[in-house]
């Protein structure tokens, strides 16, 4: 139900943007969220949004690179990232929960199946 595209491999420095579709329901009611996990590491969370996009609360390790959107007409919802980082590398979820933004990952209850950024140094 949620379908995260755009990884890819870019070099320190350059950009990306990711989408996370949402197909057979609307989420333009639910909470947002990007998380990663790097090979070996715990999934970490990276931003969240609210379900009016007036709310968003980014990790300390790439605030000011990041930014969230979303388009609840298209029921998407959208990562730029900028000034991409060796230690970006991980694999990007989106995820989508009915209650308030939250940090913790346990608490959302659906996920897309991921898309791999990599970046070289």
């Amino acid at each position: 139900q949620l379908q995260a595209s755009g990884g890819g491999l870019v070099q320190a420095g350059g950009s990306l943007r990711l989408s996370c579709a949402a197909s057979g329901r609307t989420f333009s009611s639910y909470s947002m969220g990007w998380f990663r996990q790097a090979p070996g590491k715990e999934r970490e969370f990276v931003v969240v949004i609210s379900w009016s996009g007036g709310s968003t609360y980014y990790a300390d390790s790439v605030k000011g690179r990041f930014t969230i959107s979303r388009d609840n007409a298209k029921n998407t919802v959208y990562l730029q990232m900028n000034s991409l980082k060796p230690e970006d590398t991980a694999v990007y979820y989106c995820a989508a929960r009915t209650g308030p933004i939250s940090y913790n990952h346990r608490l959302y209850d659906f996920w897309g199946q991921g898309t791999l950024v990599t970046v070289s140094s």
